[in-house]
């Protein structure tokens, strides 16, 4: 069977415009001075026309610097997540089409043609092809100095690598023995599965290319240890962290590290067009301004941001309807997509040995659920336009089921308390809390990445409702990459962050996330660890029911029939429901997006959400554009 993502999806509905096309104007100059071709010649042949199907989307008209703000330095890559050039990607619909790509061909879900757009040259001007493809696989995935775990999981399947060949310039061609359903989550995603890589560029810095003598000095004069991590520095395909490393991007990073300021201009030779033969993206210049996470929402209020959501909750929503009045913005709100909104992840892995027999007793979990007021949290915090419930899938998911929200998330202290009497914890302190098997207090300590407010007033809410069970919550808040690694360690005991991050999947989507298969879960690190090491590092699975989530996310990769993989689904989302591995609160809260009178194009309802969507990216900022006038 051979199933081919045709051309006609929305994203490439307009033909492509016929030469010849308009010149862009920020770069006429470089174009009469030779430093650059003229437009025919920077596009690819078959350029990408971009003609999205929303009422609020018009042509627009090229010029403008847009203005973001970032809580810090490292959100820099963040550009290229917005930015979303894809080998293949979501549209608006959560539909899949080429991007990069001109083609794709699917043969029994295992053998990938990709046929690349000729003519199509990365920023520097240097042709894209084939052989970049190859060097990505063969000197860098495959490369033991450069990667020395070998090609990613994603590019496995059943542990074993594809065959890749290249029968000329503009054609790939991966093959696996068996199908690979999550190929292409994994190259549409927000960070994606990249296959690719800049040859031209990163030759001079590989051992197999460059005299090791060169190589040695180079590295000492760039304070890397030897060239593998030199070359792996310069190799920022998607951080932005190297200038001068040639992208596909609509924007190229022109800023260094350490700033406070990067700057991102146009990529000349960008691969799409609109309907009227313009170059895009229309936006000429991105400023990001890096500024403490605590006061973005402050900042933006002034006027200092032209597109902002990130660094903003609905809590500002007020706040920002009123600032944008004095300072020329409007505060829209889109949907969210996640699971749950804010949610509780007991640690499983925990070092404490008396914490880890406890978290993973089901009933304490059930109890800690039941025992949270989610009327309360929604009424006090998001005004009661949230959806109450655990951390599970949609109402607007095919796989949704009621029970998969509402099983144990009622708010029932009467019950939550039989069951820590049932689990002995019966003692108590003078404070009415209750004491661990060794006579320590019952107090929980939920760590947060100290970068949301909303989660703190959560927090307080459900410490009122916890101490009616005989628990104390305490929170502590801390700088993200502590907060992580503390959790990697086993040595946070609960953690709080967003819930499931799709929660609309359909079961085409890999369930992946319900499963303890990545470090990134934080009710279960160590299990992660292992599946993603094969065993080298972490804790092998020793939990019948999580057990059984690998099995069946097993049993999906392998499941040829849609209808087979819905079932899958279904039974991971009960395992989830009833084993409540992490404690969903709220769901569907709304976020503000704040965009200036003058820039067009970006929805006016819409959805917010990383994966799948990266944020502005499935709604194509490379078509944003400014107008002279403010929108009244």
């Amino acid at each position: 069977m051979i199933r081919k993502l045709a051309l006609a999806l929305s994203l490439l509905a307009a033909p492509a415009a016929a030469a010849p096309y308009i010149e862009t104007p920020s770069l006429a100059a470089d174009v009469a001075g030779g430093r650059l071709p003229a437009i025919a010649e920077r596009l690819p042949k078959a350029p990408l026309a971009t003609k999205l199907a929303r009422e609020d989307w018009e042509p627009g008209r090229h010029g403008g610097e847009l203005r973001t703000l970032a809580g810090r330095a490292q959100d820099v890559r963040i550009i290229s997540t917005f930015s979303y050039a894809r080998l293949i990607g979501y549209d608006a619909e959560l539909r899949l089409a080429p991007d990069l790509l001109e083609a794709l061909d699917i043969v029994e879900g295992r053998i990938f043609t990709m046929r690349l757009r000729p003519g199509h040259r990365w920023s520097d001007g240097a042709p894209f092809t084939s052989e970049d493809f190859r060097y990505f696989w063969e000197d860098v995935a495959n490369n033991k100095e450069l990667s020395p775990g070998g090609p990613v999981k994603a590019l496995l399947v059943d542990g074993k690598p594809p065959k890749v060949s290249y029968p000329d310039a503009t054609t790939v061609v991966f093959e696996w023995h068996a199908p690979n359903p999550g190929l292409l989550s994994a190259l549409a995603g927000p960070a994606p599965l990249t296959l690719y890589r800049p040859a031209h560029y990163l030759r001079a810095f590989h051992a197999r290319y460059t005299d090791p003598a060169a190589l040695t000095q180079a590295a000492r004069r760039t304070n890397a240890r030897n060239w593998a991590q030199m070359h792996n520095r310069l190799d920022s395909v998607g951080r932005n962290e190297n200038p001068d490393l040639p992208t596909l991007d609509p924007w190229m990073v022109r800023t260094r590290a350490p700033s406070e300021r990067f700057v991102f201009e146009r990529n000349p030779f960008y691969h799409r067009i609109d309907e009227n033969g313009r170059q895009l993206p229309y936006i000429d210049r991105l400023v990001m301004n890096v500024a403490d996470g605590k006061i973005l929402s402050a900042k933006t209020g002034a006027g200092e941001s032209d597109l902002q959501a990130r660094g903003l909750n609905f809590a500002n929503y007020t706040f920002l309807r009123q600032a944008g009045k004095r300072n020329d913005f409007e505060t829209r709100l889109w949907n969210t997509a996640k699971g749950s909104h804010i949610a509780l992840y007991p640690n499983l892995n925990a070092n404490d040995p008396v914490w880890r027999t406890l978290l993973r007793d089901v009933r304490f979990r059930r109890a800690l659920s039941l025992a949270i007021n989610r009327r309360e949290v929604n009424q006090v915090v998001y005004f009661g336009l949230a959806v109450e419930g655990a951390n599970s899938v949609l109402p607007a998911s095919p796989l949704y089921a009621p029970e998969f929200r509402n099983l144990w998330s009622g708010f029932d202290i009467a019950t939550a308390n039989r069951l820590l009497d049932e689990m002995g914890l019966t003692q108590r302190d003078g404070r009415g809390v209750r004491k661990l098997p060794d006579g320590r207090p019952l107090e929980m300590v939920v760590e947060t990445a100290g970068e949301d407010g909303e989660q703190v007033d959560v927090l307080e809410l459900i410490h009122d409702s916890w101490m009616q069970i005989g628990v104390k919550l305490f929170s502590r808040p801390q700088q993200r990459e502590i907060f992580r690694n503390r959790i990697f360690a086993g040595e946070t005991k609960m953690s709080v962050w967003i819930g499931l991050e799709n929660g609309l999947p359909s079961a085409d989507f890999s369930p992946e996330e319900l499963a303890p298969v990545s470090q990134n879960h934080l009710q279960w690190p160590k299990w992660g660890q292992f599946a993603e090491t094969g065993g080298t590092a972490g804790e092998a699975v020793d939990m019948a029911a999580a057990k059984e989530l690998l099995e069946l996310n097993e049993a999906w990769r392998k499941a040829g029939d849609p209808a087979d993989r819905a079932r899958i689904w279904q039974r991971m989302l009960a395992n989830h429901a009833e084993n409540v591995w992490s404690i969903g609160i709220v769901a569907n809260v709304r976020q503000p997006v704040v965009v200036s009178r003058r820039l067009r194009n970006v929805p006016s309802e819409a959805v917010w959400n990383w994966d799948p969507g990266a944020f502005f990216g499935m709604h194509r900022m490379d078509t944003f554009w400014f107008d002279g006038e403010a929108r009244k």
